[in-house]
């Protein structure tokens, strides 16, 4: 017996889920990092010079750095883009390659990409 084709990914979510953002391709790049005590202070720093790079791309919509409240050794640094494209973009630019990604390359190794499925601030109320 054959399988049906598998649904795309923004197909697996109920529309009343998902935001008019996922079909524009907006995403989320979450990247977390197991750092020590000793060295929190310069993390958030390269995270925050990080960011400012990254934050000069075309695409880049927004950006934080976050420490975990239960455990202050895991932080994340979370962006979000217009598209997946701008995202890969900018990771190719001299700037970003120099400023950030030898910081984003000590993330945990997990997957880190994700399409923005929901968002309140540009979803209709589901129902």
């Amino acid at each position: 017996r054959s399988r049906p084709p598998a649904a795309a990914p923004h197909e697996a979510v109920p529309s009343r889920v998902r935001s008019r953002r996922a079909l524009d391709d907006d995403m989320l790049v979450v990247t977390r990092y197991r750092v020590e005590a000793a060295s929190a202070t310069s993390f958030a720093a390269q995270a925050h010079d990080a960011l400012r790079v990254l934050a000069a791309r075309p695409g880049w919509v927004s950006g934080v750095v976050g420490r975990n409240v239960d455990d202050p050794c895991l932080w994340t640094i979370t962006t979000r883009w217009r598209d997946v494209g701008s995202y890969r973009r900018a990771l190719s630019a001299t700037d970003v390659k120099m400023g950030a990604v030898p910081l984003l390359s000590q993330a945990l190794d997990e997957p880190s990409a994700y399409e923005v499925v929901s968002d309140p601030e540009t979803s209709p109320p589901a129902g």
